[in-house]
């Protein structure tokens, strides 16, 4: 299985274009594209999930650069997801004794 990342996704687009840009390449298990939590619009990427690896990089090779809707897409192998920390974390500080040598 093969996990792929597929960007510049015009805003218009659905899941159903984006399978059909990939299904001409081979099977495709899912098409997960990337939505606004708040706004519920595409944030303009996606991936996709390709079973068999030889298809898959035709795939990447094919589509990548390949206009969609007037944009030129951007598809690479996704890259595993970091760890991110969600935000500020504050630490030490404040009142209280401290240590001194």
């Amino acid at each position: 299985m093969l996990n792929i990342y597929v960007g510049n996704l015009p805003r218009s687009t659905n899941e159903d274009e984006v399978r059909g840009l990939f299904a001409g390449y081979g099977t495709v298990a899912d098409v997960k594209l990337i939505k606004d939590q708040y706004t519920s619009e595409l944030r303009g990427f996606g991936f996709i999930e390709m079973p068999e690896k030889t298809e898959a990089m035709k795939a990447i090779q094919e589509v990548n650069g390949k206009e969609l809707g007037g944009r030129s897409l951007v598809v690479n192998e996704a890259k595993p997801r970091e760890n991110r920390s969600g935000g500020f974390h504050k630490s030490g500080g404040g009142g209280g004794q401290r240590n001194r040598w």
